[in-house]
This record gives C-alpha cells, structure tokens and sequence, in this order.
C-alpha cells in the first residue's frame, strides 16, 4: 500500500483482523507496530545559518574573511550568486522554515518589533507548517542549535506556551538562544524548554560557536548510532556573525593590519576577485556608495585605527565561525554520512549591519537608542574589542564593503546589499559536478520545496488537521546539474520598515525610505513621497545605473506589480518604526504583564525576558525585598535586570545596600546606603521617583530598611526603549553579564536567604511622561 505523506501524520495502514478469543488460535500473524520510515534514498538535510554576514564578506565569494569550510563545499557543490533574503533575521527564519514570504507568515519584522497588524504579529499560522515538522513526520530525526529569533517574545517564558518554540515546530531537539542575538562568552541557553548555562567560563576558554557544533556533533552521531538508517535533518543557526563581535585574541590578531588600506580600496579589491572566481560578470560595477557615509579618506588617524581594528575583529569572529562548520563536516565525513547529506550553507540572513552607525559602536544598545559612541573613548579600549567588556558592532562603512558589489546593508530591502547572500549547496550524491557557479535568481522561500525535492517528500496538505496554505518559494534542484537552465523564479517582493522593492525577469523598482542606523528615525518622507529608482539587472548586475527617467512606463508598471504582490502577501499596511517597536506599548501588542501593576517572585527565580516581566522603564517603581541578613550585612545581588550593556541591580555589596542603572553601557549611576545592614530577617526597599518630561528621563532614587531611610542618590538619565536582547532578570543571582562591576560575573549570589522580591508600578503610568511626538508613535502604533 502507498503511504499518504501529502497528509501529516502519515495515515495508519488497516491492521491484521483478531479472529480468535485466544492468541494460540489467531490463525493470522499480527503486523509489529513499525517505525516511520522516509522515502527510499532520503538523503540527511543540513541546514547552516550565518547571521548578518553579507555578499562580499566570505572568501568564497571573493571577500577578505578567510572561510576555508565555505571554499571546500563550494569545491565539492555550487555556490548560488543570485540568491535572496529578507533583509532582517526573524523574517528570514520564518520564511526560510516555512517556503512562504514573511509576511504570509506574519513575520514581517523581528520579534521584538511586531505589532497587531496582520503580517507583523510575529506568530506562524498553522497553516504554514515547517520544514522540521514536514520532515519529522516523514520519518526523519530533526535539531535544531543556535539562534531561534521566531517565537513571539511574550510567550518565551516558562509558561510558555511552546508550540512556537522549536520543539513545538518539529524540532525533537533544540540548544540555543530564544532571541536576536547573543553573548558568546556568557551566553544564557535553552535545552528544549529548559533553562541552562555553560559550565565553563570564558577564562576557561568557553565560546558559544564551539558548544553549539560540540552538541550538533554529540546529537548526529548518537543518532546515527541508534537509527543508522534514519536520515536526519539539523539546522545550526550561529549567533556569529551578528554583533556582539566575540572572539578570542588569536583570531582577531591574524588579520592585524589587512584594513588599514579602508573600506573603499577593500570594495575594489572584493570585486575584482569576485570576477576573478565567475561570482559576478566581468561588466560588473560598484554600486553607488552611500553619500551619507565618510570615505576613507575623510577619516582623521584616529577614526582610521579605531575602524580597521573593527574589522580585524569582524573577520576573526567570521573565520573563527567557519572553521566550526568544519568540525562539523568533519564529523559528518568521519562517520561516512556527508556524501548523503544535501548542506546549505546559508552566508547570511541579510546584508551586513549597518546598525554600528558611522563610528561604529563599543556598546550596541547604545546606538540603537540613537546616540552616537565616542571615538576617542573606543580608541582607548581598542586593545579590548572582541572580549566580554565590549558589545561591538563595526561602522557602516564596513558593512557597506562587506555587501560588496551592492548598495546598503541590513534592513534596506530596497536594494541587494540588504537582500542578496552567499549561498552554497552540497550534495556529493545528488550534484553530479561539484565546483560550480550557478546565476539562476532564488529566494529563501525556495529552499523549503528545495529539501522536499531531494528528500522525496510532497508539499503536505494537511497537517496536524489543518489545511496548508500554498508553499510560495521553488524548487531549485532543477539547478543541481543544469548550470545553464532557464530561471523559474520570475517575481519577488521585498519590503521591510518601509524599505521595498519588486524583481521581475530582470528588472527592479527600489524605493529606500529610512537609514538603517537611524534607529529612532525623526523626520521620515511619506510612502507615497518616497523616490523610486529603476535597474535593468540583465545588463546591469549590482544595480549602479537608475533608469527610471528613461524608461517611466516601466517604473510605473512595476510599482504596480509591487501593490498587486503586498497586497497578496500581507505587506500592508507598511510601518517605518524601528526601536520604538521593541517596547510593546509603544508597538501596540499585547505582553504577557499587559494590565499588570505589581509582581511578586520568589527566592531562585530568573531567566524572565524583557516582555515576560513589568515594564520599569520610563515611570516610577518601587522594589520590596524580604530577606534574612547574614552577620556582616551579606553580599551579592537581589534582583538585577540587564547585564554590563544596559540594565539595573539592587544588591549588597559589603553590607551596604546598593542599587545600580546601567544605562547604555556608557553611563552608570550607583546609589548606596551609608551603614551596613543589620543582621536578621528585615524589609529592604527601592523606590525610584520618575522625573517626566518624556521617556529616558532622570530620577530620584531611595533605599530603605526596615522602613528607615539608609541611601539617597539620583540617575539622570534612564534607558527609554529595551535593556537588553539577550539578558534576563533574575532573583537572587545576576546572571550573563553584571550590570555593575561592583560584583563578579556569574558568581554574585546573595549570602543571605531571600523570601519575596516584588516590584511595584506606581501611578504615574508611562502616559504622563510622554512628549508630544511619543504620544504620535503610539497612535500610529494602534492602528
């Protein structure tokens, strides 16, 4: 009997009848319970994902980064010069799982920035299913390490619900991270549902790169141990290269003094190697650079030195990320599985950041804030780029030579600096001649139907008992071993933050609304201002020669074809906002303490992200811990939020009771009181009186014992939007990274016995500090 895999869960085939009261007179053997099988001759399916790495980064793909894993795939398979992304992380993800466009798939932006608009809510339907519960259910084993970025933030708490979390979309087994990026030397982690830490520190020689490929590699062969003849389907998502740049001394080193020649000579030199290795045409131009970004030579030394040592480090955390991947086939190789295992080797989930801002930053959230850092400050923390004290993410102008030969970077989808990547695909059984260069034009939303193809398995239609909307991408196996094949892509959509654009058979209609490190836009165009351009990509490979005075009948008949395809696939209406998203009342979603003025946590607690908590920010608050003082007065923390990049921690530190806001990364106000506490169980307060005024304002700040007044202090300035992507809060510890040095990282645990810690919002709610133009955003974010 033919299996129906077009329904998931397979059908159950008809049973052998019973025909007897008792087992010695059943005249018909009964069939054994058997395990699901996949399709006769499914290869494995490898899925690896770098974050924020664009074009012209790679050394594959003529970039300065050495990637000795990316040069050997593409030796053994092809590499994909006209491949496409979104041009944002959650948005790609999602249409990476599912072969649908992001907005289908309601994930028009990231996480943190969804909205209640149709295509931004940030939550899969059911009804576009993913790779991992398509395979898994066609009888593949499935993991996934690394990045996640897809589940709505409200629901990553220990509540969950977690059928968004990867164990939830057909992933039998998940390590990693929950959201956009981070911390690789103090990471804080998931196995499955649950909460975990390393057990090493950095000074133990701990990086998150090398744990997520040590479980990879643990998980296939212990698969390929039990079930040697299960295929198996694992998708490592790398938190490299997004910013934080984290990696060891030995590595950034290695490129001391390559970029001291600047980002408009290693532009020049990319795309001459570019063509050198058949990856662009030989008439191939620059793009036009971004006028609002310096060259080179209008950098003084200083600006000079402080920009190459960002790069130095980029490229070391690039290579050093690769030869992980290494490791990885390697173990694929050693166990005699990668001549049967299709690898996507993914060089980005969008064009390179720009979100660095011009100086490029030591402490990321404070440009997503929209502050400038100081060069002169970085210049004397040069030495430290790379280590646990910075949070770096290099200059535009970087950014800019990394997407080489295209114009902008990271959520400009516009244009192909933010949208086109690196791709490579191996298969030894399924590519007859490795080595290749393949032009055809393709989207992530292809490489779902892509691994269904060359596994055997049919789109399903019903999963689960719902019925699937349409797979919106194409199978791109037609390009394995027919280099020269007609394309069978002829139109895609882009847009994200305003930023859009349409492709179809060759032409390109582009508008750029906003500026990527402009976080906090003022001051935006409206979209019916916006100035569209016109490129005829089959004679004009990187988009460098705007024809759109020339030939207008064409714009116009594109922009049409771009309503028609936002208006199918859920584009409308277009929201321009970047960081005001992340905060959800800003954004106009609902988090998971919406209404919700106090909390009460236990001793032990943690782990609560920013949306899984109350909002602090911009209002008055109160903080009441019931503790048992040691004698001495105990050290260690009561309550932190954050880590060393913004945050807050009450603690004590040699009995005095303390309280710390880190805002930025950049700024830090401590309060303390004058005595020691007393020993005994006792009432320990901090209350922070709001100034007003607007968000990211000042305040007074009071510590009390026992009801008596022990410290006074001010913070004139607080965090406006987030404290951090990638920390957490937590009773009795501050784990990740301290938001004070005052206490050591990770091992900061109060001395004393904490019973309660609550926090409470006072009245003066976020609606009264806000301006005019606050006010505005939140209006539109209703809407």
């Amino acid at each position: 009997m033919t299996e129906i895999r077009e329904i998931l869960p397979i059908p159950e085939r008809n049973r052998t009848v019973t025909t007897a009261m008792g087992i010695h007179n059943q005249e018909s053997a009964f069939t054994p319970v058997a395990p699901l099988r996949a399709p006769e001759g499914a290869p494995n399916v490898v899925i690896v994902l770098i974050d924020d790495m664009g074009f012209g980064a790679s050394s594959a793909f003529g970039g300065p980064c050495e990637m000795p894993t990316a040069d050997r795939l593409s030796d053994d398979g092809l590499r994909y010069s006209r491949f496409h992304v979104t041009a944002l992380c959650s948005p790609t993800r999602q249409a990476l799982m599912t072969g649908r466009n992001h907005h289908s798939v309601a994930m028009g932006v990231t996480t943190e920035m969804s909205t209640s608009a149709p295509g931004y809510t940030g939550f899969r339907p059911a009804s576009a299913a993913t790779i991992a519960q398509t395979l898994g259910q066609n009888g593949y084993s499935t993991a996934a390490f690394g990045k996640w970025h897809q589940t709505p933030p409200r629901e990553v708490s220990a509540s969950g619900p977690f059928d968004r979390w990867p164990i939830g979309e057909g992933f039998d087994k998940f390590y990693g991270f929950m959201g956009a990026e981070m911390n690789h030397w103090y990471p804080q982690l998931f196995d499955g549902t649950t909460p975990v830490e390393p057990d090493r520190l950095p000074e133990d020689g701990y990086h998150l790169s090398e744990d997520l490929v040590d479980h990879a590699i643990d998980w296939v062969r212990t698969q390929k141990t039990l079930t040697p003849e299960k295929p198996f389907f694992s998708y490592i998502a790398f938190g490299a290269t997004h910013g934080p740049f984290h990696v060891g001394k030995e590595w950034k080193d290695k490129y001391r003094d390559r970029f001291n020649d600047g980002w408009d000579a290693q532009r020049e030199a990319t795309l001459a190697r570019q063509k050198e290795l058949g990856i662009v045409p030989e008439s191939a131009e620059l793009g036009p650079w971004a006028d609002v970004v310096p060259h080179w030579d209008e950098l003084n030394g200083t600006e000079r030195r402080v920009a190459a040592a960002f790069m130095e480090t980029y490229a070391g955390f690039a290579e050093h990320t690769d030869r992980q991947v290494g490791r990885f086939v390697d173990a694929l190789r050693d166990i005699d599985q990668l001549d049967n295992t299709l690898f996507i080797y993914m060089l980005g989930d969008n064009g390179a950041s720009g979100e660095g801002g011009i100086e490029g930053t030591m402490r990321e959230h404070l440009v997503g804030h929209g502050f400038q850092d100081s060069t002169e400050t970085m210049a004397n923390e040069i030495d430290a780029l790379g280590d646990a004290t910075t949070y770096a993410i290099y200059p535009v102008g970087w950014a800019l030579a990394m997407n080489t030969p295209y114009q902008w970077t990271k959520q400009v989808a516009s244009h192909y600096g933010g949208t086109r990547d690196g791709m490579i695909m191996s298969w030894p059984q399924g590519i007859e001649a490795g080595g290749g260069i393949r032009h055809q034009w393709h989207h992530v939303i292809d490489i779902a139907p892509t691994v269904f193809e060359a596994a055997g398995v049919p789109h399903p239609v019903l999963v689960n008992g719902v019925s699937q909307q349409p797979i919106e991408g194409t199978s791109m196996v037609y390009t394995f071993n027919a280099p020269d094949a007609e394309d069978r892509r002829r139109t895609q959509y882009f847009e994200m933050c305003g930023n859009r654009s349409i492709y179809h058979e060759g032409w390109t209609a582009v508008t750029r609304h906003g500026t990527p490190w402009q976080m906090v836009p003022e001051g935006l165009p409206a979209f019916d201002k916006d100035v569209w351009e016109l490129y005829d990509t089959r004679t004009d490979w990187s988009q460098a020669h705007d024809l759109a005075e020339k030939y207008p009948d064409k714009l116009r008949e594109l922009q049409q074809l771009f309503l028609i395809e936002a208006s199918k696939y859920n584009v409308f209406p277009l929201d321009d906002r970047v960081t005001e998203r992340e905060n959800p009342e800003v954004a106009g979603r609902i988090d998971l303490f919406s209404g919700r003025t106090s909390v009460t946590y236990r001793g032990g607690m943690g782990r609560f992200t920013e949306e899984t908590t109350l909002n602090v920010k911009n209002r008055s608050h109160s903080v009441t811990a019931r503790v048992d003082i040691p004698e001495g007065g105990g050290d260690g923390v009561l309550i932190a939020q954050g880590g060393r990049f913004g945050g807050w921690s009450l603690y004590v530190v040699d009995g005095h009771l303390s309280y710390a806001h880190n805002c930025y990364g950049r700024d830090l106000y401590t309060v303390r009181s004058d005595e020691r506490l007393e020993a005994g169980p006792q009432e320990l307060t901090f209350e922070f009186q709001y100034d007003g005024g607007g968000i990211g304002r000042g305040g007074e700040v009071r510590l009390a014992a026992g009801g008596k007044v022990v410290g006074k202090g001010r913070v004139e300035q607080t965090t406006a939007y987030y404290f951090s992507f990638d920390e957490t809060l937590n009773v009795g510890v501050d784990r990740g990274t301290p938001v004070t040095d005052d206490y050591l990282p990770v091992h900061n645990a109060f001395t004393g016995t904490i019973e309660t810690v609550r926090i409470d919002l006072h009245d003066d709610g976020t609606e009264q500090h806000l301006t005019a133009t606050d006010r505005q955003r939140i209006a539109l974010a209703h809407q």
